[in-house]
């Protein structure tokens, strides 16, 4: 099963929120309300403008922190496309993510593959990087070994049904994308039916495995 993470983009997308078919992707620049009871992840904001500093993205894990039980996830600061850079600022922050109540999430960049991956220090490991690289074989061997290792998988960036479908049949647990904010009328009942397809097709495929 994948749980698919997006932004609070109106009100019907929040009541597909409520009613736990989508799961909120949080950030600090989000300003949003997070609402009690709902399944969501915290992401930082390095990929783009968002990135409040360190301090602020602590403070913002804090006012969050009552919350902390319905997270799937708190990635830890990044840089993109660069996992040796990543993993040099990042380690500082898994264990303070730790302290707050958090999973711990690494996001997986460029160049992981080739990198010592600190599993004892995270909960979750986050497919980012570039396209070609999060849709490449060192991706998938990561996630398999994340899953081997009984971490959750999350992907970053899924704005299709086809690229729902493979970070499912991967292996992860779930993705986010900005998909359903373009267009929420139009948008947010294919994203759904996306879900449905992928879940579904995933429960069938492990029958017929069976």
């Amino acid at each position: 099963m994948i749980t698919y993470l997006t932004t609070p983009s109106g009100a019907k997308v929040r009541d597909a929120m409520a009613a736990g078919l989508l799961g909120w992707m949080n950030t600090p620049a989000q300003g949003n309300k997070l609402p009690y009871g709902q399944q969501w992840g915290a992401d930082n904001g390095c990929f783009g403008r968002g990135y409040p500093g360190d301090a602020g993205y602590l403070t913002f894990l804090d006012e969050h922190g009552d919350r902390a039980h319905d997270c799937l996830f708190a990635t830890a600061p990044d840089v993109v496309g660069d996992a040796a850079r990543t993993l040099e600022r990042s380690r500082p922050f898994l264990p303070e993510i730790r302290k707050r109540g958090y999973p711990a999430a690494l996001v997986g960049q460029n160049g992981l593959e080739s990198l010592p991956v600190p599993w004892d220090e995270i909960d979750v490991l986050f497919i980012g990087g570039d396209t070609e690289w999060k849709l490449g074989e060192h991706a998938r061997t990561l996630t398999a070994e994340a899953r081997r290792r009984g971490k959750w998988v999350h992907m970053g960036r899924v704005n299709s049904y086809k690229r729902l479908k493979y970070a499912h049949d991967i292996g992860c647990q779930s993705a986010d994308g900005t998909y359903v904010a373009f267009g929420p009328d139009v948008n947010l009942p294919k994203c759904l039916e996306w879900v449905r397809r992928a879940n579904s097709e995933g429960i069938q495929t492990s029958l017929e495995a069976a």
